[in-house]
């Protein structure tokens, strides 16, 4: 029996799309690909963008979670033509195949680059990898979703299913849910978080009714504490436009990137000598030249 509070149980597995399991859209097959932290490399950008123009829409899409989506590729029965999905390969955004819906980490965008209190990206990075090395965690939902707030607010809010926050350069506090868990060292802040995911594929159970979230669990997944005090306070995304650093925030309009504008973007952070960070706002970063 679930809590008066808690959603209703589910009656179906998840859909969430990938490479190797496209959604059947009207104009043709879209696949997801995940971004770890909206890190994408240049040459990914601009070897997708032709990919979508050779196969399908012509257009790559960014999603509220700071993934890429293509549309209107071919297959049949609900399968990628081998050559698109070979094409996919070649673009190095599906390193992980048996893992690929379960990449599902968010991070603040300029963490590293500009502001925050601490640098998240071996925090991600190390997550993916913890992820993708245990074959059971290929079981997670592929709406169940990390997100990992480097201390300056922009993610404090957003809702997840693990995540934490940075309190210091060193330590953060574990997001369980819409609770608030322990506080754990960065340097061992991904094992904590894999050892919770863990803990919610044991409790979850399997079947078309086994929950997708943390919060649909029938108990906590772990004793709440209370939010630390130095937690911060939620604060607005980067405006699009130059940013402290000599980045620069670019929307992406709502039908996509074609070609000329992915390697555009491409060519700029290839300048810069940096990744591109996709943002849960539906833009781009472009990194500052390095000096």
């Amino acid at each position: 029996m679930f809590p008066a509070d808690a959603p209703a149980p589910r009656s179906r597995r998840d859909r969430c799309p990938g490479a190797l399991r496209p959604w059947e859209a009207p104009d043709g097959l879209l696949v997801r690909l995940r971004l770890v932290g909206g890190r994408l490399p240049a040459r990914s950008l601009a070897a997708l963008a032709a990919v979508a123009e050779e196969f399908g829409s012509g257009r790559v899409h960014v999603t509220g979670r700071a993934n890429l989506q293509v549309r209107a590729l071919p297959g049949r029965d609900g399968r990628l033509d081998p050559a698109v999905l070979g094409a996919l390969e070649e673009t190095g955004l599906l390193p992980s195949p048996s893992h690929e819906l379960v990449r599902n980490v968010m991070a603040s965008p300029l963490t590293g680059l500009s502001g925050g209190r601490a640098d998240l990206r071996p925090v991600a990075a190390a997550l993916d990898a913890a992820l993708c090395s245990a074959p059971h965690r290929a079981a997670l939902p592929g709406r169940f979703l990390f997100v990992l707030d480097d201390g300056r607010g922009d993610l404090v809010e957003r809702p997840c299913d693990l995540g934490l926050t940075a309190l210091d350069g060193a330590t953060a506090q574990l997001r369980v849910g819409d609770r608030h868990g322990s506080a754990v060292r960065l340097d061992g802040a991904a094992d904590a978080l894999v050892r919770l995911a863990d803990l919610f594929l044991e409790r979850r159970g399997d079947g078309p009714s086994a929950p997708w979230h943390v919060a649909e669990l029938p108990s906590a997944l772990c004793a709440p504490h209370p939010p630390d005090p130095r937690l911060p306070a939620p604060a607005p995304p980067p405006p699009y436009g130059p940013l402290p650093g000599g980045a620069h925030h670019v929307p992406v309009p709502e039908e996509g990137l074609d070609r000329v504008a992915a390697d555009a973007l491409a060519a700029a952070a290839l300048a810069a000598g940096g990744d591109l960070v996709v943002t849960p706002w539906r833009g781009v970063v472009v990194p500052g030249a390095r000096r």
